[in-house]
């Protein structure tokens, strides 16, 4: 199975900083995953959301203060500050942090070090990286909230996704590169302008926010997964989606190869909180369980890729395959 390194090795590094991203390539990843948003002035950084107090020390930052606003994405209210709300030089001011330091204290070490991401600069390490060790090393950039930031700050994530990949000479279809969507609209436009591998998003609940009479549970259906073979190349399936509670196969990822499509698997995480009671050990939600377990019950359920925080560990889950 293909290792996909989710917004880095963020399991060992705040997510979305070219150190995660350089440690998961070191580690041995196939893939690195940057979340894609934009800012104010056209260009694309790597956040996880375009609401940036998550992972960004900028609620400290007194002079941004006034940037502070509420508003409603893909149905959500959503306070804080907003990417598409800074200029790239402003960007570039904040220093990143730890989400999720309960889970992760050993990350917070690094909190304030590191600066947000162009994808430009993404691009450049991972060519870098590639000189270094010989070896390909793919992109997997996640374009987030397309529909949100067209119609709330007339930012077209499509047309600059298009434009960086034409730019680096990514939208070939033997190029090392999935770009995935939640939504379908935006993938169907991408689908017609580059012949970059594409991957539709589906979750374990809801549905796509710019379709919303659509079910994720009506397109993982063998009629569902038809239509995404129509535009896409994989999908992109939330654990739940692919497993039973008991960690059977629920059959998805059988049917969507049936259908031509690629499957690939969000989230393998170490940390107890994040695995099946079964495949918990001792140390609390913080504690780490027993991943190559889960991983192990992927690979029986014919999952083709999986995306991971913790790349070095899954890595190691791989040695006989």
């Amino acid at each position: 199975m293909l290792v996909i390194a989710h917004r880095g090795a963020s399991g060992e590094r705040p997510e979305h900083t070219l150190a995660a991203y350089e440690r998961a390539i070191d580690q041995g990843a196939d893939y690195i995953e940057p979340d894609l948003v934009a800012t104010k002035d056209l260009v694309l950084v790597a956040r996880h959301e375009n609401e940036l107090s998550g992972t960004t020390d900028v609620a400290s930052r007194e002079e941004f203060e006034d940037r502070r606003r509420t508003k409603e994405v893909d149905g959500q209210r959503v306070a804080g500050w907003f990417a598409e709300d800074f200029t790239l030089a402003e960007l570039r001011t904040l220093r990143t942090k730890e989400r999720i330091p309960s889970l992760r204290p050993a990350n917070a070490r690094f909190d304030e070090l590191y600066p947000v991401p162009t994808f430009d600069e993404i691009v450049a390490l991972v060519r870098a990286k590639e000189v270094e060790t010989g070896r390909r090393i793919g992109l997997y950039p996640e374009l987030k909230h397309p529909t949100f930031l067209l119609q709330n700050a007339g930012i077209d994530m499509v047309d600059l996704m298009v434009a960086a990949l034409r730019r680096h000479d990514l939208d070939d279809a033997d190029d090392m590169v999935f770009v995935q969507i939640f939504e379908v609209e935006p993938l169907r436009r991408l689908d017609s302008l580059v012949e970059t591998p594409l991957v539709q998003l589906v979750g374990a609940e809801g549905g796509p926010a710019d379709t919303p009479a659509l079910r994720y549970a009506d397109m993982v259906a063998p009629s569902g997964l038809a239509d995404i073979a129509t535009y896409a190349d994989a999908i992109g399936a939330d654990l739940r989606v692919l497993l039973t509670d008991d960690g059977r196969s629920s059959g998805v990822a059988q049917a969507a190869k049936a259908a031509g499509l690629k499957v690939h698997a969000w989230t393998l995480r170490k940390e107890n909180a994040y695995l099946p009671p079964p495949l918990r050990r001792n140390g609390g939600d913080a504690g780490r369980g027993d991943i190559c377990g889960l991983y192990g019950l992927l690979r029986v359920a014919s999952v083709d890729g999986v995306f991971t925080d913790d790349p070095g560990l899954v890595e190691a889950c791989r040695v006989d395959e």
